[in-house]
């Protein structure tokens, strides 16, 4: 499974979907009413939604209260934290657990590989070193 990722500009890629996550997913379209609908926005809003137009999506600011919600629910301070941080946190974790950062570059939606490099942190543990790498 796939998901289909329209991004800024009007690119549109399509991202593979982790089997577990396709799971829940399509129980939230299915409870959702969203079932059957797979050209529609995977989130749309609640309130003022247009149900004659399933492209419309949550804005960002809807989804940052989203967040806040189910961190207020968890007692989590969400000051100054975007979802932004989420997309950060992912693309960090990935590269951390190996993934090529071109892939990751691609996953992100960047044209230049020189933005996905922002969220390597690999280069500032001090064991991936090459002082650490020399072997005598």
């Amino acid at each position: 499974m796939h998901l289909r990722i329209q991004g800024k500009d009007g690119k549109l890629r399509y991202l593979p979907l982790y089997p577990g996550t396709a799971e829940v997913v399509d129980g939230y379209l299915k409870a959702a009413g969203y079932g059957a609908d797979a050209q529609g926005a995977l989130f749309r809003p609640v309130k003022n939604n247009r149900h004659d137009d399933p492209r419309t999506s949550i804005t960002a600011d809807g989804a940052y209260k989203i967040l806040a919600g189910y961190a207020a629910a968890l007692n989590i301070d969400v000051a100054g934290v975007k979802p932004h941080a989420l997309r950060a946190t992912a693309a960090t974790n990935a590269l951390e657990h190996e993934a090529d950062i071109a892939k990751v570059q691609e996953w992100l939606g960047y044209a230049n590989i020189a933005t996905t490099r922002i969220y390597d942190r690999r280069k500032m543990r001090p064991e991936d070193s090459p002082t650490f790498k020399v072997v005598y």
